[in-house]
């Protein structure tokens, strides 16, 4: 199983075959290294509505036929636009071809930004994503607030690698995240979601640094092999 981090909170996974693409902020985004009309997926799974998560998913999803994984409301509105989507929801799971997706809660937002219409279309409950395959399990933990359930993913999962946020305002700090670390029990930890914009600007290399598991700070295109 290949894992690569694209920047922000984009997360690619490859397993079984298949290429999955987590949360595409693609264009727009000055930290990836990736090419919106380029980039392959066979499946996309999506946290939130928020425009810096769903990012180019409408445009990849129509080149590519993926399949959109995400919360149901999101989900439904996506289909709308005339893609091939899965909905779920919080705490619930189904198995794919490539392996299972379960959501978790996150505490945060979720709606998408129209700008040009100057409206905000609600998207449902924002969620986490576990995803197991090849006997292994991988959360991104989406846009989230530090919450104590956490401790019960730890005690549920065998997470083998947690992509957990850091940029703070927005999402948990790096002090929150460490902690969220701790009670995940993840044997990895890779920090997202800082940087892109001068709000959530952090030092990765501190967070790691004072964790108590393994941690890396990935650049945009590098990878892990699990």
């Amino acid at each position: 199983m290949k894992i690569s981090f694209h920047g922000h909170a984009v997360v690619q996974i490859e397993t079984n075959g298949k290429k999955i693409l987590i949360d595409p902020f693609i264009t727009g985004n000055g930290q990836t290294d990736l090419n919106a009309a380029e980039v392959e997926a066979d499946v996309i799974l999506l946290t939130h509505g928020h425009n810096d998560h769903v990012g180019d998913t409408e445009a990849i999803a129509r080149r590519t036929n993926a399949l959109v994984v995400a919360p149901n409301e999101l989900a439904v509105y996506l289909s709308f636009k005339g893609l091939n989507t899965h909905p779920m929801h919080i705490g619930g799971k189904h198995t794919f071809d490539f392996g299972t997706v379960k959501l978790t809660q996150a505490f945060h937002g979720s709606a998408y930004t129209d700008e040009e219409n100057q409206q905000m279309i609600y998207t449902g409950m924002p969620s986490g994503i576990l995803v197991m395959a090849e006997g292994k399990t991988i959360y991104h933990a989406g846009d989230t607030a530090l919450y104590s359930d956490m401790k019960m993913y730890g005690e549920q999962h065998d997470i083998d690698l947690a992509f957990l946020p850091i940029g703070d305002n927005f999402t948990m700090g790096p002090e929150d995240a460490t902690l969220a670390a701790k009670w995940l029990q993840a044997k990895h930890v890779v920090p997202v979601h800082y940087n892109t914009f001068p709000v959530i600007e952090q030092d990765a290399q501190a967070f790691v640094n004072g964790l108590d598991m393994e941690g890396t700070v990935m650049s945009a295109g590098d990878s892990l092999n699990l």
